[in-house]
């Protein structure tokens, strides 16, 4: 799993007992996997299908920095599976586990359009030197 992106948890990511809060992290998730998803699609329309059982395994504080790791797991026909970890940056301890985040490929007209695509691409391949 490659760990990307990074966040700086802030007073106003927290909720009433000083932990980061659960729909912050899931906002920053979801985004981060649609990102992941366009990148691996090359396409910028994709919607959230099918998140699957989202495990919380432990907290984080103000001032931590967590960071978001997405991997592709599967690819259909219009649709890419990732999965996702999210861990404390300096203990490496886990923050929070999904073993499934579907995304469907979209097409001009909104609705879901075969990708082609049958393998992760990484960012240099997609340059000649």
């Amino acid at each position: 799993m490659n760990f990307h992106t990074r966040k700086w948890v802030k007073p106003e990511d927290l909720n009433a007992n000083g932990t980061l809060f659960g729909g912050s992290l899931l906002r920053w998730v979801d985004e981060e996997a649609a990102i992941y998803a366009i990148v691996q699609l090359g396409n910028q329309k994709v919607v959230t299908k099918f998140i699957s059982e989202i495990n919380f395994v432990s907290s984080a504080r103000q001032g931590d920095i967590i960071e978001l790791g997405i991997t592709a797991t599967e690819f259909g026909r219009t649709s890419i599976t990732l999965t996702c970890e999210v861990r404390n940056k300096i203990t490496r301890k886990s923050i929070l586990t999904i073993d499934k985040l579907v995304f469907v490929n979209l097409g001009e007209d909104g609705q879901p359009k075969p990708h082609g695509k049958t393998e992760i691409t990484y960012i240099k391949d997609q340059f000649n030197d």
